[in-house]
């Protein structure tokens, strides 16, 4: 039984949604993390290597309720995302920030710099 309770109890773990880590650029001793803006992170980490900017169109729902019930809206909206390249030499690995609509959402690593 108690074998039981433990298989059930770690399986109930594997379940659960797992957090993902939030986006911060280490440059030096300085840190820009989640929603730092575009200036915030260029104080920190200075110009990037390459700049890369595009624009998506996303749709977007709106719930609204009045005394005839709820109803949907869809509308679109337009999102700037810019990529930004560091690249911190040959022995770390390059950072790409992305930001959308000016803050910081992502960092993702690439290989290593030059």
């Amino acid at each position: 039984m108690r074998a039981l309770l433990l298989t059930l109890a770690a399986s109930t773990c594997l379940l659960l949604p797992v957090r993902s880590e939030a986006a911060t650029l280490r440059c030096g001793n300085q840190l820009a993390s989640d929603g730092a803006s575009k200036s915030d992170v260029l104080m920190r980490c200075g110009e990037p290597m390459a700049k890369e900017s595009r624009t998506e169109t996303v749709g977007e729902k709106t719930r609204t309720r009045d005394e005839q019930g709820s109803s949907t809206q869809e509308h679109t909206v337009q999102k700037t995302i810019e990529e930004w390249t560091y690249n911190f030499g040959p022995s770390r690995l390059m950072q790409v920030a992305v930001f959308e609509n000016g803050r910081l959402v992502d960092v993702r690593s690439g290989g290593y710099g030059r």
